[in-house]
């Protein structure tokens, strides 16, 4: 393309020549000059025109900043429903794990009621409508300060649990041989050496020489010792004056002062000491009186706690004579 400018006073013309891509620029930066050009009229117009109050241009601006208020309201009312709907779904797993909670209190001792102080809390649905942003941070504040109660009901109960598992392992209710009988049982019998009544103060579990020997629950070892009568001896103390004998082994594996678990192995059946044959003479002591071992050893879990030895010990220690 070709443009010939002519200058009517000076007599002159002037040829430009354009090809395709100086048209495509020109297109380009003219579409641009434009687009500028509208741009400044359309902010100086609407800008004079809201701080004037020119009238269709104050309508304008009303309809486009209420469309956007509906639109930014509509978003959060929507946002709003789903953490509401969120909300009360954590409401519902709370109340479960609250029901969790005291079933569980009832196996630990406790009484939720002395932790919980929420009041109770009902009634009827009689209108429905969705929740502003400060209800529903009123309600996350309250799930938090119940879920705070809920943690320290449940810490409380974990503590009495671990507590009730310890004295357990601390109560001789494990038979000290394993899958043995008891051949001679607590109380007045003929003595085996003599022939006469005498007072057996344990259990023999007789068994092949060499046969395991546990704890029957967790302690410290007292005493380490050969007895004439006993043989080797072994004493566990497990506390609240509660003591197991262990009688006429053949082989020892602990010592004094060991730190002994319930089940761990602590010597092995012998005949040594005022005995006839192979067999572990068992003894539990309340306050250093022996009392029956069978009465713990069939006890087991149920009677696994702190009162324990006050209910042996309460129990007549000493069998009357036949």
């Amino acid at each position: 393309m070709q443009l010939i400018i002519t200058d009517a006073w000076l007599a002159k013309s002037r040829t430009i020549q354009l090809t395709g891509s100086k048209l495509v620029v020109a297109a380009l930066l003219a579409a641009l000059i434009l687009i500028v050009l509208a741009a400044g009229v359309y902010h100086y117009v609407f800008l004079k025109g809201a701080r004037d109050g020119w009238p269709v241009v104050g309508s304008l601006l009303r309809v486009v900043v209420k469309d956007e208020f509906a639109q930014r309201d509509r978003f959060m009312r929507e946002n709003l429903d789903v953490l509401a709907r969120k909300l009360g779904q954590m409401q519902a797993k709370l109340t479960q794990l609250e029901s969790l909670g005291e079933r569980v209190s009832g196996l630990a001792g406790v009484n939720p009621a002395e932790i919980r102080n929420q009041p109770g809390q009902g009634g009827p649905l009689v209108s429905g409508r969705s929740l502003s942003m400060q209800e529903l941070q009123a309600t996350l504040d309250d799930l938090a300060r119940l879920t705070d109660q809920r943690t320290d009901l449940l810490t409380v109960l974990e503590s009495r649990l671990f507590e009730q598992k310890v004295r357990n392992m601390m109560v001789p209710t494990q038979p000290p041989v394993i899958s043995a009988t008891v051949g001679s049982a607590f109380g007045w019998r003929l003595d085996p050496l003599t022939g006469r009544s005498a007072l057996h103060t344990g259990l023999d579990f007789p068994a092949v020489t060499g046969t395991p020997i546990v704890a029957a629950a967790g302690g410290v070892v007292v005493t380490q010792a050969f007895h004439p009568e006993y043989g080797n001896m072994i004493e566990i103390d497990h506390g609240n004056d509660l003591i197991s004998r262990y009688a006429h082994a053949s082989k020892v594996m602990v010592r004094k002062g060991d730190l002994i678990r319930r089940g761990q192995k602590i010597a092995e059946v012998g005949t040594t000491g005022r005995s006839t044959g192979p067999h572990l003479h068992f003894e539990v002591l309340v306050q250093g009186i022996p009392q029956d071992p069978q009465k713990f050893l069939t006890a087991g879990q149920h009677l696994a706690t702190p009162q324990l030895a006050k209910q042996m010990a309460a129990a007549p220690a000493w069998p009357s004579h036949p």
